[in-house]
C-alpha cells in the first residue's frame, strides 16, 4: 500500500469512527434534546415519574395561588391540556397569568409538576422562540390582542 492509500484509509476510518460516535450520542440523547415539553406532549408521550425535564406553556388565568412563605401553585397550559405546578421560591418579576413560562423540575405520582426553577419571558414583546413555536403549532394565537382562555380542557 502506498503512502497516499494509507492516508486515505486512515482518514476514512477516522470519519467512520466520528460518525458512529455522533450517532451514538444523538441516540442516547434523543429524548433529552427537547428544550421543554408542553402539557399536550406529556399527554401523548408520558415521562417517567421523578425524571427531570422542562415544562413550557402559558400560566392559566386565575390559577396562581400563593401559600405560606414563598410557596406558589399555578397551572401551565397550552390551551389544550393543563398541568398543575407547585413551586417554592421567588418567582421572576415578570411572572403573571397569561404569560409564557418554562418550569424545570419533576412530575410526581399525583400528576403535579414540582418545579425547582421558573423562567418567565423577559419583556413585553418576547417569548422564548421554542415556546412560541410549540404554542402556535397547537393552534394558540399569540400577541397582545390574542385571547387566552381562562381554563383549558383537560
Amino acid at each position: 500500500m502506498t503512502r497516499k492509500q494509507r492516508r486515505g484509509v486512515l482518514i476514512g476510518v477516522g470519519l467512520a469512527v466520528l460518525t458512529l460516535a455522533v450517532g451514538l450520542v444523538l441516540f442516547a440523547l434523543r429524548d433529552s434534546i427537547v428544550f421543554f415539553h408542553t402539557p399536550s406532549d406529556l399527554a401523548e408521550k408520558p415521562i417517567a415519574t421523578g425524571e427531570r425535564f422542562r415544562l413550557g406553556g402559558l400560566v392559566a388565568a386565575g390559577s396562581v395561588k400563593r401559600g405560606e412563605g414563598t410557596r406558589v401553585q399555578f397551572v401551565v397550559t397550552d390551551t389544550l391540556k393543563t398541568i398543575p405546578v407547585a413551586y417554592e421560591g421567588v418567582l421572576p418579576d415578570l411572572f403573571k397569568e397569561g404569560q409564557g413560562v418554562i418550569a424545570e423540575g419533576k412530575l410526581t405520582d399525583d400528576g403535579t409538576f414540582h418545579a425547582d426553577s421558573v423562567l418567565a419571558k423577559h419583556d413585553e414583546n418576547y417569548m422564548p422562540p421554542e415556546v412560541a413555536k410549540a404554542l402556535e403549532a397547537k393552534g394558540v394565537k399569540l400577541g397582545k390582542t390574542a385571547p387566552h382562555p381562562a381554563e383549558a380542557t383537560q
